[in-house]
């Protein structure tokens, strides 16, 4: 019998030293949540049909490029107003078999109608997962862009299960602007062919008529002098057909320029290094301009080959040159967002909600522990000592789990004491009624125990279940209170069951043959 309970208090022992070595102190190893640390909580929209119209012109693109590459004249495309479609109107005398290839090539996701023109719808299927898609990819880049900015312990996640909103929370935050602005910034990147440069739009398009070819698109890049100051604006007719995106972009840092100002240096996969390898060798003495986010930041002449390296310049401040790099290397948003809510929580707030919850905490134990040895007297210090333990293996497990504490999560460790209490209770109240028809002490304990713990297990896995279903569907403060209510639930069983039990037993084991409890 003492050989069985020298390992039992040796566990015991374990695992309380263990817990409080991991959770000491509590204010550098218990990560505390926006609302007790302060910090910002965004609710962001995912464009979706951003996505959906880029599929369209990449697919309008490719099929026109396929059909010129193959001899057939295209007299015009358009996208439709929707956004989901587009039209190409074919030149009389087009090649019936080589459009159908084509078609049947390129235009896989579409439901094609075939006439003197090409009509070409997305498929709802198609639609449908391009907008799941998009909001994936924006949660994804909005991670990694969060992560690179070094928040500690952010919520970042999708708000429903096929809703278009993500749920940002970040603690601690105290330039909530600067994040902002990573967020919502898309740096896509493109590097496309020069057509023509004027002062003016009218100038630009003056040579054809006034009007943007169906293959060209007109964008706006600014005029600096050598001091970065911005001078005026440049019209920049493009080529539409981008030599490379960001999608081929191995990394971005920040440099410097020529004159020793702030830049961004990137370099290439090696798939787009071999694209931009490809098109400069053939184009030397031409121009191609590096867009960002619709916006021409530089325009080179290409003065030899390149391979994989660039440079974006630009009248960057450091910080904006180190953002543009970290926002470039995490990836550009595959479509626009919007802030539907902002709020933020002060530092202030978030102690005074800290001290407001343990006051909670606290007074609520103190009531319980006074409860318990009112009632149940000697064996109320039993359930209080399992009871203290609970909490501090509790910290010890948020602390190693690396756990976030919300205000919510107090009110789920002040649950669990009530749930801990409450096992203590059924146990107590069986051994009462085992002493009542007269067991011995002994007896009574070890029937006690025994026959409440099948209780005890259903109450405490039907708890568990609804716990776990709300850190998987909920946001997080909910999943900050599931996540307490989790771990306070299973520890409860170590502490309200074995931890009380070889208390009694070790008790019981130096009185000998017990002729009474007090319970």
């Amino acid at each position: 019998m003492k050989k069985n309970l020298t390992w039992r208090w040796l566990l015991i022992g374990a695992v309380t030293v263990a817990s409080l070595v991991m959770m000491w102190p509590p204010k550098d190893r218990i990560n505390l949540g926006l609302d007790l640390k302060g910090g910002i909580h965004l609710v962001l929209q995912v464009n979706t049909e951003d996505a959906v119209r880029a599929e369209v012109d990449a697919a309008m693109e490719r099929v026109r490029t396929e059909l010129t590459s193959k001899g057939v004249t295209v007299a015009g495309a358009q996208r439709a107003e929707d956004g989901q479609g587009f039209t190409i109107r074919l030149s009389p005398g087009a090649d019936p078999k080589v459009v159908d290839q084509v078609i049947e090539d390129r235009l896989v996701d579409f439901r094609v109608s075939r006439g003197v023109n090409i009509e070409a719808v997305l498929k709802p299927e198609v639609i449908r997962t391009i907008r799941d898609m998009a909001v994936r990819q924006g949660l994804e880049t909005i991670r990694n862009r969060i992560d690179q900015f070094g928040v500690a312990e952010p919520v970042i996640q999708r708000q429903g299960i096929e809703g278009d909103r993500i749920v940002v929370q970040l603690p601690g935050v105290d330039d909530p602007g600067r994040v902002k602005d990573l967020i919502r910034a898309t740096a896509f990147l493109e590097i496309k062919p020069v057509v023509s440069v004027a002062p003016t739009r009218e100038a630009l398009l003056a040579p054809h008529g006034g009007v943007v070819p169906d293959d060209c698109e007109v964008v706006v890049g600014d005029v600096e002098d050598l001091e970065g100051r911005v001078t005026g604006r440049e019209y920049f007719l493009l080529k539409r057909a981008s030599v490379v995106t960001g999608r081929d972009l191995r990394n971005a840092r920040r440099s410097q320029d020529r004159y020793n100002q702030p830049a961004v240096s990137f370099t290439l996969t090696p798939d787009g290094g071999n694209k931009f390898e490809e098109y400069t060798r053939a184009h030397i003495g031409e121009r191609m301009a590096i867009v960002l986010d619709n916006r021409v930041r530089s325009a080179p002449v290409i003065r030899g080959q390149i391979r994989d390296e660039g440079v974006i310049e630009g009248s960057f401040t450091v910080q904006q040159a180190e953002d543009l790099a970290l926002v470039l290397r995490a990836g550009a948003l595959p479509a626009s967002i919007t802030y539907l809510e902002e709020r933020t929580v002060g530092p202030s707030l978030g102690r005074e909600s800290v001290i407001r919850g343990l006051r909670a905490g606290l007074v609520g134990m103190a009531l319980v522990l006074i409860f318990m040895l009112l009632y149940y007297r000697g064996a109320g210090v039993n359930a209080n000592l399992a009871l203290v333990l609970n909490a501090i293996i509790l910290l010890g497990a948020m602390a190693a789990l690396k756990a976030t504490l919300t205000l919510p999560g107090i009110a789920g460790i002040i649950l669990t004491i009530g749930m801990a209490v409450d096992a203590n209770v059924l146990i107590f109240e069986r051994i009462r009624e085992e002493l009542g028809l007269g067991k011995t002490v002994r007896s009574a304990v070890e029937l006690g125990f025994s026959r409440a713990f099948g209780t005890i297990v259903d109450s405490n896995l039907t708890t568990l279940i609804a716990a776990l279903f709300l850190f998987q569907f909920g946001t997080g403060p909910i999943k900050g209170f599931a996540v307490t209510l989790s771990l306070g639930i299973m520890i409860s069983m170590f502490t309200a069951v074995f931890t009380s039990r070889t208390l009694f037993e070790t008790i019981l084991a130096r009185k000998g043959r017990a002729q009474t409890l007090s319970i």
